[in-house]
């Protein structure tokens, strides 16, 4: 007799802590369910359906985009698969699919791993180890990225939720982003242009340091300069008119954050149409493997052979 296959997700890893619930997918070690008093905090999907839109991806070995799938590192250029081919782009690394293994698992925690292999546009073997952990103050995800190369390999990473601020449209939610400077892209293929101060560049649009309603707002932009807290951490918040919300918090080690309202391009025929908004800390900034081009500090890790590195965020409920 033979097993029944796993869910088109993968295995499952259901986590429980207080109010808190959270179910793990194996494939790109995605969080596929965050709630809180059986409120959801994230757009979840079906364990048998393929993750759409890299929903609650774990993102390696860099997160958003290589522009062309091309890069220079230690003076060899390198030519990687264009996985965003409709703006000829290699988007959200290569972990992204890959269907992680287990390491530990107890009622309210789970660790994962898996292996990056050495491929023409990445030589490099890097292990990737993340543990999503329960309590109550939320759901931590920490990355832990070991290059087993004997060369340096450039490295970035982050996650992929969609946050769900409560029952109102998104329109209506406001989002809270400390952050005084935006990354500003080109409008068909999110390119980096130049880095900009929030209170100069579409004020109205991208200055949220404080709390407004979103409206009509289309954010698919990375910012940076980010507002630390007491703690050294950053803090993003969104929020429903109910009073309900969730926010996500990050340390230092991603001084960028991804945010996108999840807008499509068939609008309101699309039923994931800004349903959600995308809330993804980075440890570096979009394209940061050619930071050669860049005129401002994209933050690129470089891993030496046996080193390791770490990020870790939160999302809690408000």
């Amino acid at each position: 007799m033979t097993s029944a296959p796993p869910p088109a997700s993968g295995t499952q890893y259901s986590l429980r802590s207080g109010a808190y619930e959270a179910v793990i997918a194996s494939v790109g070690a995605s969080l596929r369910v965050l709630r809180h008093d059986g409120r959801d905090l994230i757009l979840s999907f079906d364990a048998d359906r393929v993750r759409p839109d890299y929903r609650g991806a774990t993102l390696a070995p860099w997160p958003n985009r290589v522009v062309g799938g091309t890069y220079e590192f230690a003076g060899t250029e390198y030519v990687t698969a264009l996985t965003e081919p409709e703006r000829s782009q290699a988007l959200h690394g290569l972990a992204a699919w890959l269907d992680y293994g287990v390491v530990a698992q107890s009622d309210d925690a789970v660790t994962l791993e898996a292996v990056i292999q050495p491929q023409t546009g990445y030589p490099w073997r890097v292990r990737i180890e993340t543990t999503y952990a329960l309590s109550a103050d939320g759901l931590t995800q920490t990355v832990r990225a070991t290059n087993q190369s004997a060369t340096d390999a450039p490295f970035g990473t982050g996650p992929h939720p969609y946050l769900v601020a409560g029952p109102a449209p998104l329109d209506e939610w406001t989002l809270r982003l400390p952050a005084a400077s935006v990354l500003e892209v080109t409008p068909d293929r999110l390119s980096p242009v130049a880095l900009h101060p929030v209170a100069d560049h579409d004020r109205e649009r991208f200055d949220r340091r404080e709390p407004r309603p979103l409206g009509e707002a289309q954010l698919d932009h990375a910012f940076t300069d980010l507002e630390m807290d007491a703690a050294g951490g950053a803090v993003l918040r969104l929020t429903d008119p109910s009073g309900v919300g969730v926010e996500v918090a990050w340390g230092a080690e991603c001084p960028w954050v991804q945010v996108y309202t999840g807008d499509k391009p068939d609008g309101a025929a699309n039923p994931d149409h800004r349903t959600g908004v995308a809330v993804e800390p980075m440890t570096s900034a979009p394209d940061a493997f050619n930071a050669e081009r860049y005129p401002f500090d994209t933050g690129l890790v470089v891993l030496e052979p046996g080193v390791a590195f770490a990020a870790s965020w939160r999302i809690g409920a408000i």
